[in-house]
């Protein structure tokens, strides 16, 4: 999995700095060491949020996955239960 540079709580924290509108975006980005592009993509997803919303967004990704594995393991044991039960005895 790819490292991550910079963390929700800090991405929130760039954000808000460009809220306030004492710099153009591009300044904002170059102090930070990045993209526009990756700026807007940030506030497509963070924009709005603080940083309890962020922690909260984090969990609520780590029980998706952990439902997704869940739920791939038992469509698993539903498709051998079916395969054994389709053999002729």
């Amino acid at each position: 999995m790819k490292q991550e540079r910079f963390s929700e709580e800090k991405i929130v924290g760039i954000l808000r700095e460009a809220e306030k509108g004492e710099k153009p975006v591009a300044e904002i980005c170059r102090e930070h060491g990045v993209a526009e592009q990756t700026f807007y993509r940030w506030r497509r997803r963070y924009g709005g949020l603080n940083e309890s919303d962020v922690q909260r967004l984090k969990e609520l990704t780590v029980e998706n996955a952990k439902l997704k594995r869940l739920l791939a393991e038992r469509d698993l044991e539903v498709d051998a239960l079916k395969e054994l039960l389709a053999k002729k005895w």
